[in-house]
C-alpha cells in the first residue's frame, strides 16, 4: 500500500465525484463563469467533495487514534458509542434551546461525546475478559443504550423526526455555507499528527508510558478530545457515518503495521478514497435518485467488519 498510489486513487476518484450528479457538467462548461452550470459546480459539486474529504479523513483518523489508546482493533466511535453520544448531546441542545444554534449543538454535542467516549474507557478498564471481538460488542450495547435515551427523549419532546435527521449521513444536502463546520478537523488532524508517536507510547500501556516519562493520563484525555471534536463536527454537518473509523485503521495496519505516524497518512488517504467510492455508489446505483452515504458505507462497512471479527478469531 504505496502512498503515492493513494494519492492518484485519491485525485482520480474526486475529479469523478465532481463531474457525477443528476445536473451533467462538463469541463468547457466551466468556461462559462456566469453559466448555471458553473454555480452548481461552486455552490454544490466543490463543497461536497471538500465535505467527504474532511469527513473521511477526520473519521478515519479518530479511529486510529481510538484503536491506539485503547489497545484493541475493534473499538471505534462507531464500537464505543461515540457517535451516539454526540446524537444525545444534540438532541439535549434542541430540548434546551428551542432554535439551538449551530454553536449550541456543537457545544452540547462535544461535551455529550467526550463523556461517553470517557465513560466507554472506564467500562473497558474495568473489564476483566477483554477479548478482542467481545469489547466492540460491550461498546455497541452501550451504543445502543444510548440511542434508546435518546429516542425515548425526542419522543417525549415531539422531536422525533428532527432527530433522525441527525441518524443519517447525507452528503446531498451539503451546499456552500453548510459544510464549513467541517474545517475545524483541520488543526485537529494536524495535532493528531504531531501527537502521533505519544499516543502510541500511550498505547502499550499505561506503565510503559510512565517509564519513558510520558503523561499518560494527558495523552489519553488529549486523544479523547481530539476523537470527540472530530465526530462531533462530521455529525452535525453531515450526520453519522457508521463503521469508517474502524475498518479503515484495520485494514491499514494489515500492511504498514501499528505505528501511528507511519499509518496516520495512509489512514487518512484510505479513509477519504473509500468514503469517495461510496458516496459515487450512492449516486450511480439508482440514478437520478440517490441512496444516503450511511446506507452505502453501513453495508459495505459492516461486511468489511464481519470479515475482519472473523479474521481476528482465527488468529486469536
Amino acid at each position: 500500500m504505496k502512498k503515492r498510489y493513494l494519492v492518484i486513487a485519491l485525485v482520480a476518484l474526486s475529479l469523478l465525484s465532481l463531474f457525477v450528479g443528476v445536473t451533467r457538467i462538463s469541463p468547457i462548461d466551466l468556461l462559462d463563469f456566469t453559466s448555471q452550470n458553473t454555480q452548481i459546480f461552486l455552490i454544490s459539486r466543490i463543497p461536497r467533495l471538500i465535505a467527504i474529504i474532511l469527513a473521511g479523513a477526520g473519521m478515519s483518523i479518530a479511529g486510529l487514534i481510538m484503536q491506539s489508546l485503547s489497545r484493541n482493533k475493534f473499538v471505534s466511535p462507531t464500537t464505543a458509542g461515540t457517535l451516539d453520544a454526540t446524537r444525545l448531546g444534540i438532541l439535549i441542545s434542541m430540548i434546551v434551546f428551542t432554535n439551538a444554534t449551530y454553536m449550541q449543538k456543537l457545544t452540547f454535542a462535544f461535551i455529550f461525546a467526550l463523556a461517553g467516549t470517557l465513560l466507554f474507557m472506564q467500562i473497558l478498564n474495568r473489564i476483566k475478559f477483554k477479548d478482542a471481538i467481545f469489547i466492540p460488542l460491550v461498546g455497541l450495547m452501550f451504543g445502543n443504550i444510548l440511542s434508546s435515551i435518546t429516542t425515548f427523549f425526542a419522543y417525549k419532546s415531539n422531536i422525533v423526526q428532527n432527530i433522525t435527521v441527525w441518524l443519517q449521513g447525507d452528503f446531498s444536502l451539503i451546499l456552500k455555507g453548510r459544510y464549513e463546520l467541517l474545517y475545524i478537523s483541520v488543526p485537529v488532524l494536524i495535532i493528531a499528527y504531531f501527537y502521533a508517536n505519544r499516543f502510541t507510547v500511550a498505547g502499550m500501556g499505561e506503565d510503559f508510558a510512565k517509564n519513558l516519562g510520558l503523561s499518560y493520563k494527558r495523552v489519553m484525555n488529549l486523544g479523547l478530545v481530539l476523537v470527540a471534536l472530530i465526530s462531533t463536527t462530521v455529525v452535525l454537518t453531515v450526520g453519522m457515518i457508521p463503521f469508517l473509523g474502524l475498518i479503515i485503521p484495520n485494514i491499514v495496519s494489515i500492511f504498514k503495521g501499528d505505528h501511528l505516524e507511519k499509518t496516520l497518512p495512509h489512514t487518512a488517504l484510505l479513509g477519504v478514497i473509500f468514503l469517495l467510492v461510496c458516496d459515487i455508489l450512492g449516486r450511480v446505483l439508482i440514478f437520478p435518485y440517490e441512496i444516503p452515504i450511511s446506507m452505502t458505507v453501513g453495508v459495505i462497512g459492516s461486511a468489511i467488519f464481519l470479515f475482519l471479527l472473523f479474521r481476528g478469531k482465527a488468529y486469536a
